[in-house]
Parts: C-alpha cells; structure tokens; sequence
C-alpha cells in the first residue's frame, strides 16, 4: 500500500495540501493534480483572488465544503460555486479562466475550505473543443445506508453516475462514514487512491495516515473501516492513455504543445475572460 504525504503549498494566498502529482505517483487514473484546499477563515475585505491564467489538456473540477467561489472563464461563464456544487472546466486546446471570492462573501468575510483536482484529457480530447458545465449540489447522485453516504461527484462507481462529462472512466467520491462502520470499495476501476479529510480510518486493517493519498492495489477490493465519524474521497480510473508531461498550468503528451501554449501566453495571444484585465504571467 503506496502513501503520498502531500506538500505544503500556497496559492495566492490560501494554504493547500497537495499530494499529486508526487515522485512516488504522477496520476491515479486522470488524476494529474490534486489540491486541499485547507480551511481557512477570511476577514471582512479579503478573501481568494486567483487572477486570469491559462490551461490546455485537461479539465478543471472545483468542489468546496464550506464558502464560496466565482468562476469566470474565456468562454464567458460567469457562476457562483456554493458548496456541494461541481465546476467543471474542459481547457481544450487553449482556455483562460478566474476564480475568486464573490463579491458578498468578500465583503461580510468567509470560510474556505474545498477540492481542486486536474485531469489529463484522453489525447484525442486534449486539442479538442473548450467547455464550461455548473453542476448543483442536488444534481449529484448519492446513496446512504447504515451509516455509509456516497456521493458520487464525477464518474462512476457503488452503482451511482455523476451527471459531470468526464472525457474517460473516472471515479470520484465523497464517502462520510460513522464511527465503527466498514465500507467495502470495489475493484470497478483499475487505478484507485483515498484521501482521508478528517477523522481516523483504516485501509484492510492498515491504519491511515490522516491527509495522505492510500493508492489502493489495483484488481483487489479494500475495506475501509472508520476508527472515528470519517470524511474522505476516493479518486481513480482507468490508466492514460501513455504518460503526460506537466509545465505550470499546462498538461500535454506531447513536449511541443506545451512550448507552444507557453509562447501563446507570454505573447498575449490567448482567449481573455471578459472584463478581466489582470492575469498572471508566467513564472520567472
């Protein structure tokens, strides 16, 4: 059993914990890239501002626990994220988006606390066309019995479908379990990892390291027993279709798309989010 402890990191101000992409694992299925959003307590007149900055390659998945979040993008879309809710962006070939605290939440101050993940687009999709979809919290399939709630926020798995279009089998779960319950987690996708967010757990009788990344032993099924209430996601999915590189914001198979995505940047010669003048440029 293969634990990632994720590093510390800060992103315009808001402490993550990131696990992936690791030296000891790059993807677990689409999975390139897997961001905690930590909880986090702004103040009146602060709160997050990540600026205009591009993508290709893969998609975005935003979903928060607690506060909220605008999306803006190049293509126009401009939606408030509440908690449960799926946002989900497919960069194609060339994308530009914001994410930031809304206006009200700004003003009167706010808790923050979510998941951002990346996915790597098969590679007939990573040039493919750019997509925005906003999926509310109730549009999500769930299921509760004894003691166990699933919901299912992208892809499939424990019989239940997310309305999200995901571009290759994918499995992404939030799982709440009571104290002293047991699920047993199917070997229905071949790469699998779980995140524990809060409370003690074991893994086949392993304990869990807490916020770390378990990536599960492929063909087997596992059983995940709470030593305490237990909040964690499972991720997963079939493997890629062969390795992708990653450079900042940008996911490709191929070395010279990225170059060329990466003078498209620096030269200005990318889709703007309307209204947005402020971006970040790329790094130093």
């Amino acid at each position: 059993m293969l634990t990632i402890k994720p590093r510390a990191e800060d992103v315009e101000g808001q402490p993550i914990l990131r696990p992936l992409p690791s030296a000891g694992c790059r993807n677990v299925g689409p999975f390139v890239f897997f961001d905690h959003m930590l909880e986090t307590d702004y103040a009146p007149g602060t709160g997050m501002d990540i600026r205009q900055h591009p993508h290709i390659g893969l998609s975005t998945l935003t979903y928060l626990f607690k506060g909220q979040l605008q999306h803006k993008d190049s293509l126009g879309s401009d939606q408030i994220v509440n908690p449960g809710d799926v946002s989900w962006m497919t960069a194609g070939s060339a994308i530009a988006h914001v994410e930031r605290t809304p206006a009200q939440s700004l003003a009167s101050g706010s808790r923050m606390h979510g998941l951002q993940v990346w996915l790597a687009s098969p590679k007939a999709h990573e040039q493919g066309p750019r997509h925005y979809s906003h999926h509310p919290a109730q549009s999500l399939p769930h299921s509760e019995n004894m003691g166990i709630a699933i919901r299912m926020i992208a892809g499939n798995g424990f019989g239940l479908t997310s309305p999200v279009p995901v571009l290759s089998p994918t499995l992404y779960a939030e799982l709440h379990l009571q104290n002293a319950t047991t699920l047993s987690i199917p070997d229905e996708h071949e790469e699998r990892a779980l995140y524990v967010l809060e409370g003690e757990a074991s893994l086949d009788g392993e304990p869990i390291a807490p916020r770390s990344l378990v990536i599960l032993e492929p063909g087997q099924s596992a059983n995940l027993c709470a030593e305490s209430d237990c909040h964690a996601v499972l991720i997963g999915g079939a493997p890629l279709d062969g390795p992708r590189r990653m450079n900042w914001n940008f996911v490709a198979s191929d070395k010279s798309l990225i170059e060329q995505a990466k003078a498209r940047w620096i030269a200005g010669d990318w889709p703007t989010v309307p209204g947005e003048t402020g971006r970040i440029e790329w790094p130093r």
